[in-house]
């Protein structure tokens, strides 16, 4: 058989990688006539970078910028031979890299993305994929625009910094001195959150609590978020605020719109990048899957796109995750099978721990059962 492996990460277990080299072994130790092609996914949160390096040539940069608490640390990204660069949020302002007792926005920032997008230009970049999950801050994308040339200053016309609490003293901006390269570069943000900058469906009011926001700081935010989208509309010359996706990233999703980025679903942005769909018509299986499969797995994850994929071309979609838990005919609609790596009774802990070795079993079951019926897959499988 010819079998795409696709699947998302196992978070708090398995990188998507280490999912489909898992899948991989266990397959090929069952039976090594098989071919088995390698397509992590991710969804524009952590790891997308490592999924798209795992599918296409190039190389990962490491390099020194601004965390999310304003120190130094190194982190990375990835170029692609097409001079396309992969950069993460997560990587760079991620909420993993604040400790919970530090959690608070006015203390976080996004400067250090947009001192990598000024590397990455510098290196001759033309074409830019950005992910933009797991975000620490509820900045505005104001760090970021700081550090592409955006000037800022309060009432009393000194320039503010770029943290979370700078948002509630900016009087006025400027865009005189961004960088001009950022006309010349195509910005594709990997995002699936559908939420504008403010309001009641906002970044501050939906998102700001995970990031440390209290009741008060939520509701001084996202009055600072508005103040600051009207400057920063009144320079652009149209309405952001209210696009969907706008309040994504504590409002990164906004700030990067305002220098004509693109907001596109994050899982049909990696799929195209890597050209799963052409790998797919040819295949004759596809193994997805993610830590935990619920109805939402169908509205913009990962493995609900690679199912779409696979269904367009009559090829057999199986999803293999940690759990499921939800209306499960839901999923069975749109995969061949749904099945769980749980094969007996274990705690939470425990089936993270013992996850890769839950995997390799319940790869080899499904192997097993496909390889044994004597039928063409992308004709039976599929109504």
């Amino acid at each position: 058989m010819n079998i795409i492996l696709a699947p998302d990460s196992f978070k708090g277990s398995l990188t998507a990688m280490e999912v489909a080299k898992t899948m991989e072994k266990a397959i090929l130790d069952l039976d090594r006539s098989h071919r088995v092609t390698l397509k992590p996914m991710a969804d524009g949160g952590e790891g997308t970078s490592d999924a798209l390096l795992a599918s296409l040539s190039g190389k990962q940069i490491t390099i020194d910028c601004t965390g999310p608490l304003g120190d130094k640390i190194s982190t990375n990204y990835v170029m692609l031979d097409s001079k396309e660069a992969v950069i993460e949020l997560a990587n760079i302002a991620g909420l993993v890299q604040v400790p919970l007792e530090k959690r608070n926005p006015d203390v976080t920032t996004t400067y250090g993305v947009g001192e990598i997008i000024l590397n990455a230009l510098e290196k001759g970049s033309t074409s830019i994929i950005l992910g933009i999950g797991g975000s620490a801050t509820n900045d505005g994308g104001l760090g970021m625009l700081l550090a592409l040339g955006m000037e800022a200053w309060d009432k009393e016309g000194r320039p503010v910094a770029g943290f979370g609490e700078d948002l509630h003293k900016i009087s006025r901006v400027s865009f005189k001195n961004l960088d001009k390269r950022i006309q010349n570069v195509d910005i594709r943000v990997a995002c699936d959150v559908r939420n504008p900058l403010c309001g009641e469906n906002g970044a501050s009011v939906v998102y700001g609590p995970q990031k440390g926001a209290n009741k008060q700081q939520v509701s001084t935010y996202d009055q600072s978020l508005e103040r600051y989208a009207s400057l920063i509309e009144e320079i652009v010359g149209r309405p952001l605020k209210e696009e969907p996706g706008a309040g994504a990233a504590g409002g990164m999703g906004f700030a990067l719109l305002a220098v004509g980025a693109q907001l596109v679903s994050g899982a049909e942005l990696l799929a195209s990048t890597m050209h799963l769909e052409e790998a797919i018509q040819h295949a004759d299986l596809v193994i997805t899957g993610e830590g935990q499969s619920d109805n939402q797995t169908l509205f913009g994850k990962a493995p609900g796109h690679v199912a779409l994929l696979a269904k367009k071309h009559h090829v057999t979609a199986i999803l293999l995750s940690g759990s499921l838990v939800g209306d499960l005919d839901a999923l069975r609609e749109r995969f061949s099978g749904c099945f769980s790596i749980i094969n007996k009774p274990l705690t939470l802990e425990e089936s993270m721990k013992e996850a890769k070795n839950l995997l390799y079993e319940q790869t080899k079951q499904i192997i097993h059962f496909a390889s044994s019926q004597s039928i063409t897959y992308h004709k039976t499988f599929i109504n």
